[in-house]
């Protein structure tokens, strides 16, 4: 079995990880080997493995050193030390909003009777929850959930493994739709939503093509549109949202890079009206909870940032 790495400048480290799940979309390995440097991994055999071309066509200047290694034939079992479970504790003086806690599917039940628990495969798509992306995008749900107190319609742009989709549903929004541009991940996030008992309509779109769908038949906008995205996708992101039918009362966007978050607000709010709530920071990463003014939580709570 081999280990195929490919170091890039973490300047770029989020283009370039969307451009390799194109190539290898049961996901990769992510590790930060030191400051400004990030490392993806994969594994399988020779011929399973992306070539070098396309390594080098995907990761352009950014790319630092590509190097494959032999591994035991364990790895298979290794490799799950790198896929451990995230605690999303509840909000600081929320009431009735449990901790999230999201596990691969070798690892035992919490059993808290505080918290609800999400059981994702890493090896079927990206985002199992483990990603700083991710557990900002979860945060910032778990705010919503509790601020906003009805909890409606979710639409989940590119959903990836669902883990988020998944989480809305078990909060309690309805009804929960989830897009994704990739047949796997459509496939992941419909046996991870199976799995997890929740109610999740999930559909292949691609938001640079195809109209983006609302949830429900209606031309209705969803309560919360959740988008952890990139930011270049963000941006066309906030110009559909302001082409189509309504507006959602509220955005989670995450898949930021920290220098990337003000451009990404000063977007939604020119095409869609939109201000920054709250918003996170961590490990270089950001996420921004996002609302129309007139929103309980536009007038009500001041923005901040909670920086890790």
């Amino acid at each position: 079995m081999i280990r195929l790495a490919v170091r890039v400048s973490s300047e770029h480290a989020e283009l370039v990880l969307a451009e390799l799940l194109t190539l290898c979309p049961a996901g990769v390995e992510e590790a930060e080997l030191a400051p400004g440097v990030i490392e993806y991994a994969v594994y399988g055999a020779p011929g399973e493995l992306p070539s070098l071309p396309d390594l080098h066509a995907v990761a352009g200047d950014a790319l630092v050193e590509v190097r494959t290694t032999e591994v035991a034939e364990d790895w298979s079992e290794r490799w799950k030390q790198f896929h451990r479970p995230v605690l999303i504790p509840a909000p600081a003086g929320s009431t009735g909003v449990p901790a999230v806690y999201v596990r691969p599917p070798w690892e035992p039940p919490r059993g808290a009777a505080d918290g609800i628990e999400i059981e994702i495969d890493p090896g079927q798509a990206f985002g199992t929850g483990g990603h700083a992306t991710t557990r900002l995008c979860l945060e910032l749900l778990l705010a919503h959930a509790g601020l906003r107190g009805a909890r409606g319609a979710v639409l989940d742009v590119g959903t990836g493994s669902g883990v988020l989709a998944i989480a809305a549903s078990r909060l309690g929004y309805a009804p929960v739709l989830a897009l994704d541009n990739e047949p796997e991940s459509v496939n992941a996030a419909c046996e991870n939503a199976r799995v997890n008992g929740a109610t999740v309509e999930v559909r292949r779109l691609d938001l640079r093509s195809d109209p983006l769908r609302w949830v429900g038949e209606e031309p209705t906008a969803p309560t919360l549109v959740l988008a952890n995205l990139l930011a270049p996708l963000l941006e066309l992101l906030a110009s559909t949202l302001a082409d189509g039918p309504a507006l959602p009362g509220d955005l989670v966007a995450g898949g930021l890079l920290d220098h990337e978050a003000p451009a990404v607000a000063r977007a939604f709010a020119q095409a869609a009206g939109m201000e920054v709530v709250r918003s996170r920071e961590e490990g270089g990463w950001a996420a921004l909870w996002l609302a129309r003014p007139g929103q309980p939580s536009a007038s009500s709570v001041a923005a901040h940032t909670l920086a890790r």
